[in-house]
This record gives C-alpha cells, sequence and structure tokens, in this order.
C-alpha cells in the first residue's frame, strides 16, 4: 500500500508518500480504507521527535491518528459493522500513528453521518474524543458556564459545539478575526491575553464553573483566578500546569481512559444539525508537509485534513 511516512526525525521535510506495509484488523478492530485524515499537533510533536517518554517508533513511522473511510476487514469480535459500511474513528492512540495510509487499523469508530463529508468525518475523531474526555472530566453539563480557552482551533470548536449541545453556556478565547466564526458556533467570543480575567467577568457576571485550556499559551493562573479554583481548570497543552494545581488531561499510561463514546454522540448531533467540523484546509495526502507546516504555526481555524487518493 501507499503511505505518508518518514525514517527519521525533523522537520516536515522529512515526510513523504511511499510504499509500505499493509496493516490487517486484529481481535476489536476493522480495517478501512482510508478517504480522509486529520493533522494534528501531536502528530507535528511525534515528527520532531517529541513528546519525552512516548514509545519507541518503528521506521518508517505513519502518522495520523484519525480518519475516515470504508470498512473492508473486520477483526474478530467485532459486532454492528460490517465490510463496506463508511465509518469514522481512531488508530489505537498507543501506536501515535498510522491513519495517513491507504489502509488504516481503527481501534474506535462510529457510523460517518451522511451530514458530515469524508473530509469533515476524517479529521473528526481525535478533537470528539479528546473535548468528551476533558468535558466529561470537568462535568460541563445545563447550566455549566464554561470558558474555553483557544476555542477556534480543531478541538476548541468541537469542544464548543459539544458542550453546547450538552445545555452549557460557552466563552470562547479567540483572535478578534475569529469572533463571528465562534458565534456561528454557539460561543460568546472573547479576546485572549492580557485583561482576561476582567473580560470575562464582565461577560458571565455570575462566575465561570469550569475552564478549557486548549492554547496552552501560559494563561493558567488568570485561568484559575476566572474559575475560582485549579480543580476547575484542565488543560490539553500546558505541561506546566501542575505547578498550579492545574490537571493535564491526556491518553495513555497515567492519564484518563479514552473517552470513545463521545464519536457515536457527534454522529448523532451531526444528524440532527448541531454539529459540523470546521475545516482550515483539504490538501491530497502528497502535501503532508504542507499540512504539517501549517499545523504547526497554530493559527488553523478548524482543522486540517489529507485526502486519500
Amino acid at each position: 500500500m501507499f503511505a505518508l511516512q518518514y525514517s527519521e526525525f525533523g522537520p516536515p521535510g522529512v515526510l513523504s508518500v511511499g510504499e509500505a506495509v499493509e496493516p490487517h484488523a486484529g481481535p476489536g478492530e476493522v480495517r478501512i480504507a482510508v478517504r480522509a485524515t486529520g493533522v494534528t499537533p501531536v502528530d507535528a510533536k511525534v515528527r520532531s521527535g517529541l513528546p519525552e517518554g512516548r514509545p519507541p517508533l518503528a521506521w518508517p513511522h505513519i502518522p495520523g491518528v484519525d480518519a475516515s473511510g470504508v470498512v473492508d476487514e473486520v477483526g474478530e469480535g467485532v459486532t454492528g459493522v460490517a465490510v463496506g459500511d463508511a465509518v469514522f474513528g481512531l488508530v489505537d492512540i498507543a501506536r501515535l500513528g498510522g491513519a495517513a495510509a491507504e489502509f488504516a487499523v481503527l481501534k474506535a469508530w462510529a457510523a460517518k453521518p451522511d451530514a458530515l463529508s469524508w473530509e469533515e468525518a476524517g479529521g473528526a475523531a481525535t478533537s470528539v474524543e479528546t473535548a468528551t474526555r476533558t468535558l466529561d472530566r470537568l462535568g460541563v453539563a445545563a447550566g455549566t458556564t464554561l470558558l474555553v480557552e483557544g476555542a477556534a482551533g480543531g478541538v476548541g470548536t468541537v469542544a464548543v459545539q459539544l458542550a453546547v449541545a450538552r445545555g452549557a453556556t460557552v466563552i470562547g478565547t479567540a483572535s478578534d478575526r475569529n469572533h463571528g466564526f465562534l458565534a456561528g458556533l454557539g460561543a460568546v467570543p472573547t479576546t485572549y491575553g492580557p485583561g482576561l480575567v476582567e473580560r470575562v467577568a464582565a461577560l458571565a457576571p455570575g462566575g465561570v464553573d469550569a475552564v478549557l485550556d486548549i492554547a496552552g499559551s501560559g494563561s493558567v493562573p488568570d485561568l484559575v483566578a476566572i474559575a475560582g479554583t485549579p480543580d476547575h481548570v484542565v488543560t490539553i497543552s500546558d505541561f506546566a500546569a501542575a505547578r498550579h494545581g492545574v490537571a493535564l488531561s491526556h491518553t495513555g499510561p497515567g492519564g484518563d481512559a479514552p473517552a470513545y463514546e463521545g464519536l457515536a454522540v457527534a454522529a448523532a448531533l451531526a444528524t440532527e444539525g448541531r454539529f459540523t467540523v470546521p475545516l482550515h484546509a483539504v490538501l491530497p495526502l502528497a502535501a503532508g508537509a504542507e499540512a504539517h507546516e501549517l499545523s504547526a504555526s497554530g493559527h488553523a481555524r478548524g482543522k486540517i485534513v489529507l485526502t486519500v487518493p
């Protein structure tokens, strides 16, 4: 099969499309013929040799954690899905990749709703899992006032929509140019940076119940001040947050259990017209290096997705 891959750590230029060993579905897994796959900041970190403590990679390494496609193998013990079904989902997170290829093996999946294109579904799964996991940890429900720090990116746009669907009031930080975009997703937009505590207090005079930090910009002290306690703040990207008593939510050893049930919830919301996956860029698999550069810029509004021929 063909795949986007690299055989050494380095900048985006180490990526190229070439021949790779074809995977097969094991117990509890399905294999798909990939139609689209998302590019996440984690892909760029792994490619550059980070994070520390990650499992060793087998070379060549195929990036990509989430994908959409058509099932062509069903592993032992799998029920409720058949060859020919359209699905979206994630590879085994512990493998740190494998989706940017002609074929990929999914560990978790849901039926792709007609309301989502292949590209939207291909970029959805990791953001849905991350958003569901962190919203659950924060106890976001009807009546919650939630602040999302860094709301316009791939995870942020999904977290906003899933929180709104739960009945929460959401305040989202973003640059001025993205305020109208966030309002369209159901959030009350505001600007990040100095003065955030005062701006949020004006928008939420009754207080903020929970804060989700996606940006990892070093704003955790302000976020704790907004929430009133570090117990009501969760970050997915600030690795220094523990100094302030704030939890870092991640999957894998020592982290939180994956929230795969969110995939079916997002699919149902999409069918109801209450969930979409904003796309910043859609590029062919051969443009993988360009996609990684876009992701590393930190300015993507929504998801970056690669299409697979």
